[in-house]
């Protein structure tokens, strides 16, 4: 694990270090590009030299400041993903090498309660050997009893020492037997924690095969940013043409600067007049956007109509009527969305609009999933896959599109099953309403 991290460590280096170099060569011939197409651009109408150097020199500074925000914000991003991946890496390590201490913690003693069983086990089999030669011998004796009568009084004495010998015999007997079964116990006991830990080292080899699954993506977008980045470097060939082209058309701007002002009254003719057909479509425009805040609020008054109608009972010979009242059919959308438990009557606010305008699809369905299921972690690991990214990511995005427009966040970002916050719930919902009646008129359409 420690090859892998310092391999990626340099890798990261390397990358970071080609990055750099790569970034200042692209602000350099960025700086360029703005310069060149500002000054033309300011010098053509006015040929003030000053002015239009002026303005360059601003517009430089512009691009250049606008450059530096973007790649700091997207390197904040980066080192974040990195400084997480990196601390689950240790994390893991340590959690290893804790497992591994354990283990041979537990097997030593299991070792040693083996070998103090073994050893009680031999001192019970010498102890019932020596029992068995005593019967024997008893045996022997009260055989003999007849023919020893002169040695009785020996053998009682010996009889009596022999009992005191096999009381203390059945002591030790006993003795063995009450450790035999607290051993018994304990190793039980070790049995019961081995299984738990074998547990524990199952649950981690799943979360290595996430974070292995976690790798093979981040491998699988190392590709395309290759070729996004061999795509800039064509594009920054073109730009370098398209300069040495512009520089061309400046001597030839210079040279046809007589033909321009000798046409320059004109296009002055001509842009008044555009100015009036400019006018007029401005007119037109207004009118147009009026209409279509009527259709929209006729749309939503039939919405709220078909309503009405669905909730109250009606005959095959009322619903024709109700149709016959409605010729606009394409608007009406289908009866599961109509009678979804989204009241979709009271409009989202500006910020809400803008902010479904900003979702992708696939982020839509991720915040479906995320409402509509109990568990969405898996149609979330889906849509990453599907799109070539992590559901860690797809959920900061969605929560920092949200930021940008609502001001909020709308994900909970530390739980382990994503949810939606309590007070957005009832606009995400409208949201997602609004979503598939925008798709259901898209189909319709088509």
């Amino acid at each position: 694990m420690t090859l892998i991290t310092t391999y990626s460590n340099n890798l990261t280096t390397l990358k970071i270090s080609n990055m750099q170099s790569l970034m200042v060569s692209n602000r350099f011939i960025l700086g360029i590009v703005a310069f060149s197409v500002s000054f033309g651009l300011s010098l053509v109408p006015s040929w003030d030299f000053n002015k239009a150097f002026l303005t360059s020199v601003i517009t430089v500074l512009a691009t250049y400041t606008a450059a530096l925000f973007v790649d700091k914000r997207r390197r904040n991003h980066e080192m974040l993903v990195l400084g997480s991946l990196r601390k689950q890496i240790k994390e893991m390590e340590g959690l290893k090498s804790r497992i591994v201490r354990e283990i041979n913690q537990i097997e030593d003693h299991r070792s040693l309660l083996y070998s103090e069983s073994k050893q009680l086990q031999n001192q019970v089999i010498e102890c019932r050997n020596q029992r068995d030669s005593l019967n024997r011998e008893l045996s022997t004796f009260a055989g003999q009893r007849k023919q020893l009568d002169a040695e009785i009084s020996n053998l009682k004495t010996e009889l009596h020492s022999l009992d005191k010998s096999k009381a203390e015999l059945n002591n030790s007997f006993a003795t063995l037997t009450t450790e035999k079964r607290r051993l018994e116990f304990n190793y039980n006991i070790s049995n019961a924690e081995i299984t738990q830990l074998q547990t524990k080292i199952c649950e981690l080899q799943q979360e290595k095969q996430e974070i292995e699954s976690n790798l093979t993506l981040l491998g699988r977008l190392k590709p395309q940013l290759e070729d996004k980045l061999y795509e800039l470097r064509i594009k920054i060939q073109e730009l370098e043409i398209k300069t040495t082209k512009e520089n061309q058309l400046l001597v030839a701007t210079t040279n046809a600067r007589e033909n321009i002002e000798a046409n320059l009254n004109s296009f002055q003719t001509q842009m008044a007049s555009q100015q009036v057909e400019l006018n007029h479509l401005q007119e037109q425009i207004s009118l147009l956007q009026e209409e279509r805040d009527l259709l929209q609020n006729q749309v939503w008054e039939l919405l709220q109509q078909v309503e009405t109608i669905n909730s109250e009972p009606s005959s095959d010979d009322a619903q024709e009527d109700n149709l016959e009242l409605f010729p606009f059919a394409e608007l009406i959308e289908p009866l599961e969305i109509i009678n979804s438990p989204v009241d979709i009557s009271e409009k989202l606010p500006n910020e809400w609009n803008d902010f479904l305008e900003k979702l992708p699809g696939y982020e839509m369905q991720v915040l479906k999933a995320i409402v509509e299921q109990d568990n969405p972690k898996a149609a979330i690991k889906q849509i990453a896959e599907a799109n070539i990214t992590m559901p860690n990511l797809l959920i900061d995005s969605i929560n920092e599109q949200a930021n940008d427009t609502i001001g909020e966040l709308i994900i909970e970002p530390n739980l382990e099953i994503p949810e939606v916050y309590q007070e957005h719930i009832i606009n995400v919902r409208k949201m997602i309403a609004m979503y598939e009646i925008l798709m259901a008129r898209h189909a319709s359409s088509n």
